[in-house]
């Protein structure tokens, strides 16, 4: 229709970049938050109520969703299905905003609807409840930082949606090597581990979630190191055979001063 206004260019990209990024963080600090105060209290306090024993298919099913979708989502075949959820043709551009805000329900719901079992053996009191809840905040603290350290704005999944903003093609930052990346190439992972096991209460709950992640945690870098491999080949390579893969070698310093 002659006369009609038509919307600025670029509007539309505009509003679409603030909206998933309003979405993206707000699902992200939920999701911490909800890690944060369901372990602290051994998930002995959550939203979830299926009766027993449905409860405990119900439990395995959220534990199991996480590490399965999100290393299914890191495939090929997921980040292209990844790039089709947003309609339009910014989805490609979208999809580390996508994927961080599919692994953040992941994980809302995992610690928001777990159904406790209403066991407690073993609670912290004075002086170990004091240690434990700063061995708990350490583990988180070692977490954002080795956040940081791989790129919070991937992490985050502020990656996407500031690229759409700002117009521009998304590029990752470079292979992590420093922070603690030099003391293990895996982090992260081993951070997010940690956080597992320095909780000050223990039930059946936190054990079960706390084995399965760690397993997780240890398997699961596995298939990002293959994509690491291909990406970056002969230089990841002399790092991965410089640098442990989960555990710091303590004796390094020992060994360069012998030679």
């Amino acid at each position: 229709m002659r006369g009609a206004l038509r919307p600025p260019p670029g509007r539309a990209r505009i509003a679409l970049a603030v909206l998933m990024g309003a979405m993206v963080h707000v699902i992200f600090a939920a999701a911490v938050l909800a890690m944060i105060l369901a372990m602290f209290f051994g998930m002995s306090r959550s939203l979830g109520t299926v009766p027993w024993p449905h409860a405990a298919l119900a439990n395995a099913a959220l534990l199991l969703q996480f590490p399965l979708l999100h290393s299914l989502l890191l495939t090929r075949g997921g980040s292209r299905w990844m790039a089709r959820l947003v309609p339009g043709p910014h989805g490609g551009t979208l999809a580390t905003t996508t994927y961080a805000i599919i692994a953040s329900l992941q994980l809302l719901a995992l610690f928001a609807l777990w159904t406790p079992s209403g066991v407690i053996w073993w609670q912290a009191e004075g002086w170990a409840l004091n240690a434990m809840t700063g061995a708990y905040a350490l583990a988180w603290l070692l977490l954002m930082k080795a956040s940081f350290d791989a790129g919070a704005e991937v992490q985050s999944g502020a990656h996407g949606w500031m690229s759409l903003l700002q117009n521009i093609k998304p590029r990752f930052p470079d292979m992590p090597t420093g922070g603690l990346f030099r003391l293990v190439r895996q982090p992260i992972y081993v951070a997010f581990a940690l956080t597992l096991w320095t909780v000050p209460v223990w039930t059946p709950d936190q054990l079960a979630l706390a084995l399965a992640l760690s397993l997780y945690c240890l398997a699961a870098p596995k298939l990002k190191e293959r994509r690491f491999e291909l990406r970056y080949g002969d230089r990841f390579r002399a790092y991965q055979r410089k640098v442990p893969y989960a555990f710091p070698a303590l004796n390094k310093g020992r060994q360069h001063d012998q030679h």
